[in-house]
């Protein structure tokens, strides 16, 4: 019964439209800029079906846009697309990114021992709302291991601590690279990450952070909350740099709490806006809404 509904999961998992695209350009604002990317789509065959737009400064700013499209025999086509577009974007100073549907995202998930993210993530994932293949699940603990393999995916115990973080990244990294993943998604996984590590994946790990960057930073936000009296408190999911919780924030949200919230109940309310943020944060990632400048993000809902 359990492989039966497992494999109806992958079965649905696998319905998508191979003929479906996505355009993202950053470029310096001009006019015509519209223009010459839906020409271009259309000599190429393609029918525009989703377009989202945004202008940094009215004057000299940066132009930024997400264009979904399909078009016929695109598995076919994206070589020689791609190649036609690279001519157009150096002449305009694009920046760009395509993406197909036919190229279904691989994720690995990173948890400690709070597993409500995880949690999360699994069911959006079995209900066929995440819109990726989890490859893998790795751990610093066992907590999760029973939920994960009882979902068909392989989970890997891999003690970690500051004293053995370069050994432990080096075993992590051969695993990215054998499952080869293509988003980390660190669903309270509690360790810092090197700078080499990070380096691998720039702007393909995505954090939750149990509080409202940036108040709170680092160990005992709720406590310190709690002592502060604060009558709002949030999450924050984010891509990881080399810069501890400043990295390019992705999604954000609060919940109003008031004095009758004791430090277990801010804890409580915390772990439910988190579980939404990063879940947020990480589909917004696989549909290719984003665009990171600089330390911010474009997202196109």
């Amino acid at each position: 019964m359990l492989n039966r509904e497992i494999d109806h999961i992958k079965f649905r998992q696998k319905r998508r439209n191979e003929n479906q695209g996505r355009l993202l350009v950053s470029c310096p604002d001009k006019p015509g800029i519209v223009s010459v990317l839906s020409t271009f789509l259309y000599q190429q065959g393609a029918n525009i079906i989703e377009s989202s737009q945004y202008t940094s400064d009215p004057e000299n700013g940066m132009f930024f846009i997400r264009i979904e499209f399909v078009c016929e025999d695109l598995v076919t086509k994206s070589a020689r697309l791609e190649k036609d577009f690279e001519e157009i974007a150096k002449i305009h100073g694009m920046g760009f990114r395509l993406a197909y549907g036919s190229e279904r995202k691989r994720s690995a998930i990173y948890v400690s021992r709070e597993t409500h993210c995880l949690m999360e993530l699994l069911w959006e994932w079995q209900s066929g709302d995440l819109d990726t293949d989890i490859v893998v699940v790795i751990s610093n603990h066992e907590e999760a291991r029973p939920m994960v393999e009882a979902l068909g995916i392989p989970f890997h115990y891999i003690p970690a601590n500051k004293d053995i973080r370069q050994q432990v990244e080096a075993e992590q990294i051969q695993l990215m690279e054998k499952y080869d993943v293509d988003l980390l998604i660190l669903a309270r996984y509690m360790q810092i990450l090197t700078p080499n590590f990070v380096s691998r994946f720039a702007n393909r790990i995505i954090n939750i952070h149990h509080s409202f960057l940036p108040a709170f930073i680092g160990a005992g936000p709720y406590e310190r909350a709690y002592d502060r009296g604060v009558k709002l408190i949030g999450a924050t999911s984010h891509y990881v740099t080399n810069d501890l919780d400043e990295g390019p924030i992705i999604e954000q949200d609060v919940v109003r709490v008031d004095h009758r919230d004791h430090v277990a109940d801010l804890k409580k309310i915390g772990s439910q806006v988190e579980r939404s943020v990063l879940v947020k944060a990480v589909k917004w990632h696989l549909e290719d809404r984003i665009i990171v400048q600089d330390n911010k993000t474009i997202v196109f809902h």
